[in-house]
């Protein structure tokens, strides 16, 4: 044997066994694009094909929290959104799944929060011969219509970038609801984890800064500075800006009067001196100058016309809003400023602290007389100790708990309950008030909730309608199951929008009516939370103080007269009725 052979050998001999290459999978490389872009918690429901990444998603420092249906998980995952400005991630099975989930996409995008929602679906060569797998469904068509952008990833290596893209697409510019398809093969697909790591994208700038156009911004201040009775509307855009110190430094340095639309409430306190919130109607009716910012002329403000705003063209409207196509939508808007409500309010201000004169006095003066009274004549109602309760007397012992813990989130729906609790119940800090928003949907309650006390850890009072906490009631476990800081508070009144109904042929209950005097705290006690059931307003006080001050997950059932309410609460206009008697 040469010595090149003996050296060969003794190399051979030598030599550390072939190491075979560190792998990963479709299911890591979800969690660990998650995680790369700060993602901290999934809402989900677990099931086929996705039972797995929420389990590895937790052992890998997720927090998941599991539901007991997909849409409110969804709504747990789109306020998350509007929290925190990161998108909330709902993750769910296929088919039924994705479309429990899909209700509260679409609302998350009506609503302009960013969430995304990730659904396991059937695999593409069977669903597109619709040969019959298992829940088939095109889940990726369905869900384009109703969301900002949906995306399908089908190989392991553009997980990354398509996580990524959804991100991005969730929280930039007008902020949304946005899908991602994941089928089954994916999750269990198998790369080297080297290439793995190198496919994953982290989002940088993901909502840049959209700067207005000085144009723009001097337009709106020579329209500003002609007002008469200049108003700001402040609307729920506002809130989720973040741009707090902004916009209370607009009211206070402009002496503006502002109306806060339901979830900007607390931007200012609702006792703010400027606050017009108690003078609405006349405010609306009586302004000729009015800013909108972050607030839509939609349904919620009677489009901008109407008996609501006075007499036809007596108003111009400005309006910021970081999507262009919103200007026009309903009317003119004489001062379209575009861009992130930030930056243009900060460019307002700029222009306002320059040459500022002030709102007149003798619309302040107006405005205040008119809220004075206004909270004058309410009062009297508020103050009522009396069994059955009814809706104000209820909801003045809920305003007294705000009022003493202004950090509290309160979550409301509704219809009666949703209606007045918006203008009885005063709220002093920004994004403390959750509800049904654009659409006014039913449901939303119990996932608002959870996720509320997740994201901020703060104590939750959910004020619900009994018919509202129906569409989501099951999820009295989750809470219960997780801990929670909630305290649920249902307003009983036997029935949708009042309990006194019947069927004129007598066979059956009427079509809005409850099984009556139900016992909606026997629920919660059935999982270990607490129930207490309360007939006045000062039972109501003392039971909510104990609950919030333990922080237990509690139920409280408030007897409510069932002849209380009225026939779809505040906007009966938008329900037709029929005039004709039959013969």
């Amino acid at each position: 044997m040469t010595v090149q052979a003996q050296n060969i050998d003794a190399i051979t001999a030598g030599a550390m066994p072939h190491e075979e290459p560190a792998l990963t999978d479709g299911f890591h490389l979800v969690i660990d694009a998650l995680k790369l872009n700060g993602i901290e918690t999934i809402y989900n429901v677990p099931g086929i094909p996705i039972t797995d990444l929420g389990r590895l998603a937790q052992a890998e420092g997720l927090r998941v929290i599991s539901f007991r249906h997909e849409q409110n998980a969804g709504n747990a995952a789109a306020i998350a959104g509007f929290l925190t400005k990161k998108p909330g991630i709902c993750l769910t099975v296929s088919a039924p799944g994705f479309l429990n989930g899909l209700t509260a996409l679409a609302n998350a995008t009506t609503n302009c929060f960013p969430m995304i929602l990730i659904s396991g679906s059937s695999e593409r060569e069977i669903v597109d011969l619709q040969q019959g797998d298992y829940e088939e469904m095109d889940q990726l068509a369905i869900a384009k219509p109703l969301c900002k952008a949906a995306f399908r990833v089908l190989h392991a290596a553009d997980i990354g970038i398509g996580v990524a893209r959804a991100i991005r697409a969730a929280v930039s510019g007008r902020p949304g609801g946005v899908y991602l398809d994941l089928p089954a093969k994916l999750f269990s697909q198998v790369i080297d984890a080297d290439l793995g790591a190198r496919s994953l994208v982290k989002v940088i700038d993901a909502a840049p800064a959209q700067l207005p156009a000085p144009a723009a911004i001097a337009r709106a201040l020579d329209v500003l500075k002609s007002a008469e009775r200049p108003l700001i509307i402040l609307g729920k855009g506002a809130a989720y800006a973040q741009a707090d110190e902004a916009v209370r430094a607009l009211v206070e340095e402009s002496g503006i009067p502002y109306v806060p639309m339901s979830m900007a409430k607390g931007l200012l306190p609702d006792t703010h001196p400027l606050s017009a919130g108690a003078a609405r109607s006349t405010a609306l009716k009586d302004s000729d100058v009015v800013l909108l910012v972050g607030a839509r002329l939609n349904w919620l403000l009677s489009h901008g016309k109407g008996k609501t705003w006075g007499e036809p063209g007596s108003k111009r409207f400005i309006q910021i809003d970081i999507e262009p196509r919103e200007m026009d939508s309903n009317v003119e808007i004489v001062a379209p400023v575009v861009g992130d409500i930030g930056s243009c309010v900060e460019a307002l201000l700029d222009g306002i602290r320059k040459d500022w004169k002030g709102a007149p006095s003798n619309w302040l003066e107006t405005l205040r007389g008119k809220r004075e009274a206004n909270i004058a004549k309410m009062a009297p109602k508020l103050m009522k100790n009396s069994s059955p309760m009814c809706f104000h007397s209820a909801l003045g012992a809920l305003r007294t708990v705000i009022k003493e813990r202004p950090d509290a989130i309160l979550v409301n729906e509704g219809a009666n309950t949703l209606d007045l609790a918006r203008g009885i119940i005063d709220m002093y800090q920004p994004r403390k008030r959750l509800d049904v928003g654009t659409w006014g949907v039913m449901g939303i309650g119990m996932g608002f909730a959870v996720a509320a006390a997740v994201e901020t850890g703060k104590p939750v009072l959910a004020v619900e309608g009994d018919s509202a906490f129906g569409f989501s009631g099951m999820e009295v476990e989750t809470i219960c199951r997780y801990e929670l800081p909630v305290c649920i508070v249902i307003f009983n009144n036997n029935g949708i929008y009042r309990g006194t109904d019947t069927d004129p042929t007598g066979r059956d209950p009427g079509t809005t009516v409850f099984v009556k005097n139900s016992r909606y705290d026997k629920m919660m006690e059935a999982f270990g939370g607490v129930g207490v059931n309360v007939t006045t307003p000062d039972e109501l006080k003392r039971a909510v103080d104990e609950a919030m001050n333990s922080g237990k997950p509690t139920l409280i059932n408030a007897e409510i007269d069932p002849a209380a309410g009225s026939e779809s609460g505040n906007i009966g206009s938008l329900n037709p009725q029929s005039t004709l008697k039959k013969k």
